[in-house]
């Protein structure tokens, strides 16, 4: 079968690697190059250079609705079009374009966790578990039948992890869905609305921890903003950033945000007990970890963190 793919970050690469190996893939769609890091450099996106490797032509539309871009798609004549976190709204036209199917690799198990970021929310939302849906592509976001599932435990993965993890079961996933529509055997079961929930995009306000909250909470937070982003506090208006902590138990009374210790360990007090730090940036500095950091930093044991 011939099959067109659309996706952007690395998440989607070792899919793109597995449908390679099931058929011909002959074009894969990207978004276009981005300038990056403080010299501003064109940064090309993993599926291109992953596309490049692979020698698969890469196609990089501004406008993936665009007349010039429907007919560049269509000019393919694909059976499948494989769509995994690509990074624009298809039309009607597009979705009418393979002889087949046009399928979605979700990294949630739908209908929870619709949209944007589904990986990084299982994890700030305390979910056990979580998984890969494969999709039939409609108009709404996230809303079409589901053919293929499968599930695995979160278990403490930060969300680096879990994407690594969510990758590799999406790209067994698609193998399925690949193998059942060879033989015309796929089924798309209908989403139950009424279970639906969304992920909403990692916005700057979802970095800020508030230390009123929960100390699991918090752990939850700053695991599901590791490592791409980092969970946000401000220290006497320097802003740093937390990669790893653990719940660390204490019944005092002191005020949330306070620092209870910073001499080997980093010890922040929460609303129902306290967080230990484990990994942690200062400004302008690698990810450090945190008995390291202690050795050429330091912060004042009662001091109450807060805003900026």
């Amino acid at each position: 079968m011939k099959f067109i793919f659309m996706g952007t970050p690395d998440f989607a690469v070792p899919i793109l690697e597995k449908l390679n190996s099931l058929g011909e893939v002959t074009l894969v769609v990207s978004q276009e190059d981005k300038r990056k890091g403080r010299g501003k450099k064109l940064k090309e996106t993993p599926v291109k250079t992953k596309a490049k490797e692979l020698g698969i032509e890469v196609f990089q539309p501004r406008d993936i609705n665009s007349s010039e871009s429907i007919s560049r798609l269509k000019d393919e004549k694909p059976d499948i079009i494989v769509v995994v976190a690509y990074g624009q709204i298809l039309s009607e036209e597009i979705l009418n374009i393979p002889k087949k199917y046009i399928v979605n690799v979700h990294a949630s198990l739908l209908p929870k966790l619709r949209g944007a970021a589904p990986i990084n929310r299982s994890i700030i939302e305390g979910f056990e578990k979580t998984g890969v849906s494969l999709m039939e592509v409609k108009k709404g976001l996230d809303s079409g039948g589901v053919s293929h599932v499968k599930e695995i435990e979160i278990d403490g993965m930060n969300a680096g992890e879990l994407e690594d993890k969510l990758s590799i079961l999406g790209a067994d996933l698609l193998e399925e869905f690949v193998k059942d529509a060879e033989v015309d055997d796929i089924e798309f079961i209908p989403q139950d609305e009424s279970q639906m929930t969304y992920a909403q995009k990692i916005e700057k306000e979802t970095l800020n921890i508030n230390f009123n909250k929960k100390s699991q909470e918090i752990v939850n937070l700053i695991s599901g903003l590791s490592p791409h982003y980092g969970a946000r506090f401000y220290y006497k208006d320097k802003l740093y950033k937390i990669y790893e902590a653990e719940v660390f138990n204490n019944n005092s009374e002191i005020d949330a945000g306070t620092i209870l210790k910073a001499k080997d360990e980093f010890i922040i007090k929460t609303s129902d007990g306290a967080i230990s730090v484990k990994k942690v940036q200062a400004p302008g500095k690698r990810v450090m970890d945190i008995q390291d950091f202690l050795r050429g930093n330091s912060f004042e044991e009662g001091y109450k963190l807060g805003g900026k």
